[in-house]
């Protein structure tokens, strides 16, 4: 329930490879669970309310990222997180894990180095270096059904790759006619759009019925000499990511393993929209798939306290209405 007082609520801003991440370090109550993803459960059904006060307009925008730092449930761990955006939580979220662990440095709270954050989809390893570099050991990450092909009205037959990279995601190669480039945003967007309508219609999901909530679309790299491909991913609340996403580039990554075009350690380079660079590589997985390993940049760019007060117009946000 939305508290009746004024809250005050403690955040700091980054962006990782230009996609913003907003970590919530204090103000709100801990969310109840024995797990992360029961603390997940408990942040969806009790503190909607904060999810969209801290993310939405007019505090924030449809890009912006949230995450909510947690005391771990583990004792390997140094923090738990949960990660939201402006239509609800997500599983995982790499490049906001990014943004995390700058924030844990920034705040004194871990060094440069090794360090383990808990989240609702598993434990991943986070790697702190010297000028905003952060190394991700993600989770197990795998293709689930391979050349999916799905009707998209007025666009035809698109045929694409359904994997998991920590969240769900249909990866398909850019259509004739739309480069993978920042000048067709919105053709790019309108057609990620249409995908992501036609799967749920045509029954297409990943593994148990998850709802395939990322559309990753591929082209050739601006610059071969800095990256190996562009992509174009559009997030669950029709928002493109800026950064070359993390989660998508581990999808990718599991991908190229399973075809035999990305051997263990190879280095791939994924761009994004903005031609922000992610570095990855894979291990196999005893269980099928790869530990993908994904290295980016993040960098804080503010800190401040958000004032949110119930008897303002809007106090907990303006909800999408895709939500």
């Amino acid at each position: 329930m939305p508290p009746e007082t004024i809250q005050h609520v403690r955040v700091i801003d980054s962006h990782t490879a230009g996609e913003p991440t907003r970590v919530v370090v204090d103000g709100v109550p801990e969310p109840a669970g024995a797990t992360m993803t029961e603390k997940r459960e408990a942040f969806r059904r009790d503190l909607d309310w904060l999810r969209s006060a801290v993310v939405c307009e007019p505090r924030g925008h449809e890009a912006m990222v949230g995450a909510l730092l947690c005391k771990p449930t583990r004792g390997d761990c140094v923090a738990g997180v949960i990660f939201f955006n402006n239509v609800g939580v997500l599983n995982g979220c790499l490049h906001g894990t990014m943004g995390v662990a700058v924030t844990l440095l920034h705040m004194g709270l871990v060094g440069p180095g090794r360090h383990q954050l808990e989240t609702p989809v598993g434990v991943v390893s986070i790697s702190i270096a010297e000028g905003g570099a952060v190394t991700v050991r993600n989770i197990r990450s795998y293709r689930a059904r391979k050349q999916v092909a799905v009707e998209v009205p007025g666009h035809g037959r698109v045929t694409g790759d359904v994997a998991w990279g920590g969240n769900w995601f249909f990866l398909t190669d850019a259509p004739a006619g739309i480069a993978v480039d920042f000048s067709s945003l919105e053709a790019l967007t309108d057609f990620a759009w249409a995908v992501r309508q036609a799967l749920p219609a045509n029954g297409i999901t990943g593994d148990e019925g998850g709802e395939i909530d990322h559309v990753e679309v591929f082209g050739p790299p601006g610059d071969p000499a800095q990256a190996d491909s562009r992509n174009f991913v559009l997030c669950p609340g029709k928002a493109y990511d800026r950064s070359p996403c993390g989660t998508g580039t581990s999808a990718k990554l599991a991908c190229l393993h399973a075809d035999g075009r990305l051997a263990p350690g190879q280095p791939w380079r994924q761009a994004g929209i903005l031609d922000t660079v992610f570095t990855g590589s894979v291990e196999p997985h005893p269980d099928g798939g790869v530990i993908p390993t994904v290295t980016g940049t993040a960098f804080i760019t503010m800190e401040a306290v958000l004032l949110i007060d119930p008897a303002a117009p809007f106090a907990f946000g303006i909800s999408s209405p895709l939500s």
